[in-house]
């Protein structure tokens, strides 16, 4: 036995889970609250302040390593879970998972996982609990075999030790311009996310979109550093097919028009329509994709809602659904799955970017560097919250240390390797 006893303890997230529908739906803002009644179940307002969950698994040597649970920011919505309720799944966890937690051996990570999140009945366990015990594993099984979770996700998937790093993404809020300024001071690899959920943001036929994107652009060359040139990222939330209409060939045309108002640069476009279903959003994204590969246009397509689990992410790029895939870790569930879907869209030639929600914690938002990291992921999200700077330090740092971690065991393994020859080559 490896887990001596399972501690819960409960948290915050980094911003506040939004209800999607009563937005997109014209509720307005009064400061940073919403104004109206909410249209998704489980919301009591508009805008409610995220929790999460922490579990702690206290093991033989007494250490306590810590995952953590949580919701992404549009909960309910796009087909994901509801909204995450602490009491609730506190509950479930302590008669369900904590059993199941003392029995498993942790030090193989990917085997505890199916243990843990085995189905309850033919149902299967919130992607929250997921998500959050699998950190908790991922981590105990690094601190047992004395290594990194990087390498517990390589040795696990047979792949190699990262040597290089990967892109960081920063989201904006709603303060777009002081928080678009701030990536660029810090030469920040994708930008800027925009937050365009609203009528407001998004403007008549887009005219406000486009007026923002081509000042991302001017303010990157005003103030950036020589030689500065990020990829350009922004989300929104389905609004193209909202002002625009549904027409894959509209949509794309829009795109296309978006994307030649800033030519040098490359466009990322996420969820530009939203088609109401897992299946319908597939074929439509298709069309749109291949109508701006025909084109040869630089502007790709990033999906994220109807996109939520390893199976959605599965059907997205085999029918090439997409250009690049949001793997939303939340969503997603066990942080294995998180990995197991980069390497499914590697497998497919389709992008893969790990992303997931302002509203989770710093915990999570570590775990997930290791594994973008070992999985060499096209690019990760810096998160948790939306305030640029905590967020890319977080990931960033992590990423650094990491890095300078495993270049020292390579740096030290060589090291032993030429002793070893030396010393064998005196006893000769």
């Amino acid at each position: 036995m490896q887990i001596k006893d399972v501690l819960l303890a409960p948290g915050n997230g980094a911003f506040f889970y939004d209800d999607q529908a009563a937005i997109r739906a014209g509720a307005s803002q009064d400061g940073f609250v919403y104004v109206g009644q909410p249209a998704t179940p489980a919301f009591q307002s508009i805008r409610v302040p995220a929790n999460s969950l922490s579990i702690g698994l206290v093991l033989i040597d007494d250490t306590v390593v810590w995952g953590d649970m949580m919701s992404v920011q549009y909960s309910g919505a796009g087909g994901r879970d509801a909204l995450f309720e602490t009491s609730q799944t506190s509950d479930l966890t302590s008669r369900v998972v904590v059993p199941r937690l003392i029995d498993v051996d942790v030090s193989r990570f990917l085997d505890a996982c199916a243990k843990v999140f085995e189905p309850v009945g033919h149902k299967r366990l919130p992607l929250a609990i997921e998500y959050g015990v699998s950190q908790a594993l991922l981590r105990a099984a690094a601190h047992l075999q004395r290594t990194t979770m990087a390498e517990i996700v390589c040795s696990e998937f047979d792949l190699p030790l990262p040597t290089r790093g990967v892109p960081i993404y920063c989201q904006s809020g709603d303060a777009r311009e002081l928080n678009v300024d701030k990536m660029i001071l810090k030469a920040v690899d994708v930008l800027p996310h925009g937050l365009i959920n609203s009528r407001q943001k998004f403007g008549v036929d887009g005219q406000t979109f486009m007026e923002f994107v081509k000042w991302v652009v001017t303010r990157t060359r005003q103030i950036g550093s020589p030689g500065y040139h990020p990829v350009l990222h922004f989300d929104v939330y389905g609004w193209i097919g909202q002002e625009i209409g549904l027409e894959p060939q509209r949509i794309a045309d829009f795109i296309c028009k978006v994307a030649d108002t800033v030519p040098d640069f490359t466009l990322n476009i996420e969820s530009p329509a939203d088609f109401g279903s897992t299946q319908a959003q597939i074929e439509n994204y298709a069309k749109i994709v291949s109508i701006l590969d025909a084109r040869g246009s630089s502007a790709r397509i990033v999906v994220d809602e109807r996109c939520n689990t390893l199976e959605d992410i599965r059907l997205f790029a085999e029918a090439k659904a997409t250009h690049l895939v949001q793997i939303k870790t939340p969503d997603v569930g066990s942080i294995a799955d998180t990995a197991r879907a980069v390497l499914l869209c590697k497998a497919n030639k389709v992008g893969a970017y790990v992303g997931g929600s302002c509203t989770e914690t710093d915990l999570s938002a570590q775990a997930s560097v290791h594994v973008s990291l070992a999985t060499q992921a096209d690019m990760m999200l810096a998160k948790p919250g939306m305030g640029v700077d905590e967020a890319f330090s977080i990931v960033g740092n992590e990423q650094n240390r990491l890095l300078a971690m495993l270049n020292h065991r390579r740096t030290q393994k060589r090291k032993n390797c030429m002793k070893s020859t030396v010393s064998h080559a005196e006893l000769s």
